[in-house]
């Protein structure tokens, strides 16, 4: 990235990660979003903050960041990576299951708040195109602000988490049909504001590529997501587990892929990474690609919060303080109170109607597309539009505020209150997104995990599976088992897996080394899991108890102790002195393993061998 002040075509970047390094970790420290660190950072070290005393202090400019058009262009594929994130927790099951609210009170959200904005404007003496532009552009909230803020906060379950992440779905999807309509509005203008079919025809003729290009995207990717990653981890299988980057270097080559096709079709790059993450949100390789995905699109996001702040005019805030923070506040408020309204009207509880309705109150990054697109077209005044789109900034800004406003407004509880199941409205209970509701997780899915699995479905448990092996995956995917591929051996997968909430792991891999890294990082995450490991033998399953599992079971010791039985009871010798030999052995490996547990962990006897009653 090359600096106007000099410092290398490197030199944006280092300065941002040395405020992501710097900065960001200061906020966490003082209990402050990382959201307003990063928005607070750009301020800073944008142009109008330090830049604007780089020419007199020429050192200053290591500290600023001079090209924002480059970052701009990864903060772009920050918010891609978001929704296709999104994409993945939530599947076209989910997406159906949650119908009534993106299409019913999201969209009606996204109408309302246009026409209501719209209506206001021309109240300011803007005309009736312009005021259409401005009112589409600022009904959008920020899903890339937002959804992080309330994360953080732990408000994405319950009522106030899907209300709001129904909304946001239905502006997301909202993007492509406003910026056509901009369109055919700058066609009805040239016009002279007659509608007429040979002028509108064509006008409306820039929904096929649009929806070509979305059933072209959907087709290819049923057809050939799952091949490639299944390709790919073979692949890695082969090389023991190995070549993560490959799995990496795939995930990447989806979502920017995805973004690229979309946006040669005319949709939006995040609409395209949406996509992709819905088609591959029911492979098995959805919670291995969530780990992969998961550091990019932090980093990116942080660059696109970056980005606004950069973006934040100062001499335009300066130039007239009362109105552009006047503008700002109006915004926020009128949207308040349409969304409230309309989500009380859907069946939201009180206090999380007016939690949701805070924090998409105020404006989102898709108002600069509308509005830039809007006065390249001509029907927003430039003059205007720069200064509303000041007041958008300043809104996002406000985000972290709101949540913490609309948390305190709407209390603890009122995020665990489900919505109200009301059939007139299409309204039931509805999964939380992400949500991981079986009893036991295995690692490992061959021979023995399958057998676990049977067991466990013929006693109604409930349970996942995972194995690094993706034929053994496929193979269980196939006759019916909910098997991922993915490494349990890391503890975001295993927090992916719902190890917060399960009540055991099983661990029924052959090698090993795997299994103890299993179970350290279980360990790592919960000190109360039941967690029964599969042993190579006798001084493996001492090994694991020292790690802390609550049963380990040596498969070569019980096997052969099960042979010499037979053997000396097929040779002749008397059955009780054989029961009691083998019963001696089994104590003296019970005492071993029972050493080596660790001594905060001896309160319970080991399952391991357990002996039946003497003879």
């Amino acid at each position: 990235m090359a600096g106007g002040h000099g410092g290398g075509d490197y030199k944006d970047l280092v300065v941002f990660l040395a405020a992501a390094g710097v900065v960001v970790p200061l906020f966490n420290r003082w209990k402050i979003s990382p959201v307003l660190g990063f928005l607070a950072a750009g301020v800073l070290l944008g142009p109008d903050g330090l830049g604007r005393f780089a020419d007199g202090v020429p050192w200053l400019s290591w500290l600023t960041i001079d090209d924002a058009d480059q970052l701009a262009q990864l903060s772009e594929l920050g918010v891609a990576f978001l929704l296709f994130m999104i994409g993945l927790e939530l599947s076209w099951e989910r997406l159906k299951a949650m119908r009534r609210l993106v299409f019913g009170f999201g969209l009606m959200q996204v109408v309302l708040c246009s026409a209501v904005l719209a209506g206001g404007f021309i109240l300011l003496g803007q005309p009736l195109a312009g005021s259409a532009v401005l009112g589409m552009g600022l009904a959008l909230s920020s899903t890339a602000v937002v959804l992080p803020v309330m994360a953080e906060r732990n408000r994405m379950k319950g009522a106030v988490g899907r209300t709001t992440f129904a909304a946001l779905l239905a502006q997301d999807l909202a993007v492509a049909p406003i910026l056509i309509t901009v369109t055919v509005l700058a066609t009805l203008a040239i016009s002279g504001g007659d509608v007429q079919p040979g002028v509108l025809g064509p006008a409306l003729l820039t929904l096929a590529p649009a929806a070509i290009g979305l059933g072209l995207l959907v087709m290819f990717g049923r057809m050939a997501l799952r091949p490639l990653f299944r390709s790919v981890a073979k692949s890695r299988s082969r090389s023991g587990g190995g070549r993560q980057e490959l799995f990496v270097a795939l995930c990447l080559l989806i979502v920017v892929g995805a973004g690229v096709a979309a946006q040669a079709a005319g949709l939006s790059m995040s609409l395209g990474a949406l996509v992709a993450g819905l088609l591959l949100a029911e492979t098995e390789y959805r919670r291995e690609i969530e780990v992969n995905i998961e550091p990019f699109k932090g980093l990116l996001l942080g660059v696109f919060f970056v980005g606004v702040g950069i973006g934040l005019d100062l001499d335009a805030v300066a130039a007239n303080p009362l109105g552009v923070f006047s503008l700002a506040l109006a915004i926020i408020a009128i949207k308040v109170g349409l969304i409230f309204g309309l989500a009380r009207l859907w069946g939201v509880g009180a206090r999380s109607a007016i939690e949701t309705a805070l924090v998409l109150g105020p404006a989102g990054e898709f108002a600069f597309v509308i509005l830039n697109t809007g006065m390249v077209e001509g029907l927003a005044s430039p003059a205007f539009t720069q200064s509303v789109l000041v007041s958008a900034t300043i809104s996002m800004f406000a985000v972290p505020l709101m949540a913490m406003l609309g948390q305190r407004l709407a209390g603890a509880r009122a995020n665990s209150v489900p919505l109200a199941g009301d059939p007139a409205l299409g309204l039931g209970p509805v999964r939380d997104v992400g949500m991981v509701d079986a009893a036991v997780l295995i690692v490992g899915f061959g021979r023995v995990g399958r057998l676990v699995a049977e067991m466990l479905k013929e006693h109604g448990q409930s349970f996942i599976a995972m194995d690094t092996d993706p034929s053994a995956v496929a193979a269980g995917r196939r006759d019916g088992y909910d098997v991922s591929y993915g490494d349990a051996a890391r503890t975001e997968m295993l927090s992916l897996c719902g190890i917060e909430t399960i009540k055991a792991l099983v661990v029924t891999m052959d090698a090993p080394t795997k299994v103890d890294d299993v179970v350290i990082a279980a360990r790592a995450l919960r000190d109360d899991l039941v967690v029964i490991a599969r042993a190579r033998d006798d001084r493996h399953a001492a090994r694991l108890y020292g790690l802390g599992v609550t049963d380990a079971v040596p498969e070569t010791t019980e096997a052969s102790l099960q042979l010499a039985e037979n053997t000396l009871i097929d040779l002749g010798v008397p059955m009780g002195l054989v029961l009691a030999s083998i019963h001696e052995r089994r104590d003296k490996y019970r005492a071993v393993f029972q050493a080596a547990i660790p001594e905060d962990r001896r309160n319970r006897k080991t399952r391991a061998l357990r002996a039946g009653p003497r003879p």
